[in-house]
């Protein structure tokens, strides 16, 4: 049968009536609450156990030269550099308050710096290293290879007097792009494996999420993925033309077509039309795996807050960026 433009549109316009087929077809799972909170809870002494030992080896084979021998002696290794910054984003403190409370972790650990430092640790390079080693050996401990992934954007808050979900309801995301507002919130982009839950990629965006997910795309360039799904707004030709360049023509990509999707285009287009027109009930199975990659987010910001309290772009990309091994190491512990 040959794939016409007028069958898409056809298809995509009774599409709320198959996702509701699909919906009702579809078995439902109910969560055991009592397995859930045990799941939990060894997962999070699962994290707490090995954080310790798998900062050791990510600034392990980290040597960093000194061409300038002048000034002050350290008081931090680049292991408690990292400790801190993760400690720090778990507990959601100010950079005062956890300068506060390391006097009194010094009783254990004969650490005692000025907030001053803990600020300087979002934009110390050797920490961004050594955070960049310990996000790719927690892919590697749990066997990320060749993944099948969801992508998703949200937003965070840099002021207390915003909060990102209820704002963008009002303001969607237009309204941001040369609006007074614009400085608010900043984007973030995740990509997730769907087997192990465990975020393989990720970006920040200042301006918008596009540019979180370029720049999410760009450090994944050197991975191979099997295949992806995105929500409508990549569900054009341009995105599934850069996603086969940058992967390759053996990745699947699901997105769902728009209302005025055309067959005209790339091959690698006509091929998403054409699964989701021989199988769309299949193919919807396939797409809402895409809800993990949102639920991930609600468990992120539930745990670690839903806002940014940093000024400098360095500084919000670490942050962010902390976010992410949080919940790849909460997740280590996964049976």
């Amino acid at each position: 049968m040959r794939l016409k433009t007028k069958d898409v549109r056809d298809v995509v316009q009774l599409l709320d009536t198959i996702i509701e087929e699909y919906k009702n077809e579809a078995p439902k799972k109910k969560r055991d609450w009592r397995t859930y909170e045990q799941q939990l809870s060894n997962r999070i002494r699962t994290a707490m156990r090995n954080l310790g030992p798998l900062i050791e080896e990510s600034v392990l084979n980290i040597k960093v030269i000194k061409v300038e021998t002048r000034g002050r002696k350290r008081k931090l290794t680049l292991k408690h550099k990292v400790e801190i910054l993760l400690i720090k984003r778990l507990i959601e403190k100010s950079n005062r308050e956890m300068s506060n409370m390391l006097v009194l972790f010094s009783l254990l650990s004969n650490i005692d710096v000025s907030y001053k430092s803990i600020e300087r640790l979002y934009s110390d390079e050797e920490v961004h290293l050594a955070l960049l080693n310990l996000h790719s050996l927690l892919l590697k401990k749990r066997g990320v290879n060749n993944p099948n992934c969801a992508g998703d954007g949200t937003g965070y808050s840099l002021t207390i007097k915003q909060h990102y979900t209820s704002s963008a309801k009002k303001l969607k995301d237009k309204s941001n792009k040369g609006s007074k507002k614009t400085g608010r919130y900043i984007f973030s982009f995740r990509l997730m494996d769907l087997d192990t839950r465990l975020y393989v990629g990720y970006g920040t965006g200042f301006k918008s999420e596009q540019e979180a997910f370029y720049k999410t795309m760009e450090m994944m360039k050197l991975t191979s993925i099997n295949s992806i799904r995105l929500d409508r707004y990549y569900a054009v030709q341009k995105y599934v033309k850069f996603i086969e360049a940058l992967f390759g023509k053996n990745v699947s990509v699901y997105v769902i077509p728009k209302k005025n999707a055309t067959i005209n285009g790339p091959l690698v287009w006509k091929r998403v039309l054409e699964k989701f027109m021989n199988d769309t009930k299949g193919y919807l199975g396939e797409y809402f795996k895409r809800n993990q990659s949102e639920s991930g987010f609600s468990e992120d910001k539930r745990r670690l807050g839903w806002k940014i309290s940093q000024k400098r772009p360095e500084r919000i990309e670490t942050h962010d960026f902390c976010t992410s091994l949080w919940h790849n190491m909460l997740w280590m512990g996964r049976n």
